[in-house]
């Protein structure tokens, strides 16, 4: 069973940054694409970035250019989001989320993903 685990939320000030982790669990993500989503109540739920299995490519959604960076450690079996100067926007729940695609750059598109993990909140105050 693919599981993804997500941690590294919380509550932080605007301007503030927090880094989320993305867990694989019984299986190594050599070979997957990862990406981060994330879904404000009453909102659709939106790909934020993506990273291909080796890391090579990397795409973001334009509100987050320059302030998100995502990384992979496949040693550690963990994809990385950090998030830089927060804003009360980026208000959400985060989802990592995967599919098997290896020597392929990544989409952000939902739809493409074939397993997801529960989420973790991020709270921004102004």
């Amino acid at each position: 069973q693919l599981q993804l685990v997500e941690s590294g939320g919380g509550l932080v000030q605007s301007g503030g940054s927090l880094r989320l982790s993305c867990a694989a669990s019984g299986f190594t993500l050599d070979n997957y694409v990862i990406g981060w989503f994330r879904q404000a109540p009453g909102k659709e739920r939106e790909g934020v970035s993506c990273i291909s299995e080796r890391g090579s490519a990397t795409q973001y959604t334009d509100s987050v250019k320059g302030r998100f960076i995502i990384s992979r450690d496949n040693a550690k079996n963990t994809v990385y989001l950090q998030i830089n100067n927060l804003k009360p926007e980026d208000s959400a729940v985060y989802h990592c989320a995967g599919y098997w695609r290896p020597n392929a750059h990544c989409t952000r598109d939902k739809g493409r993903y074939e397993f997801w993990g529960q989420g973790t909140q991020v709270i921004v105050s102004s």
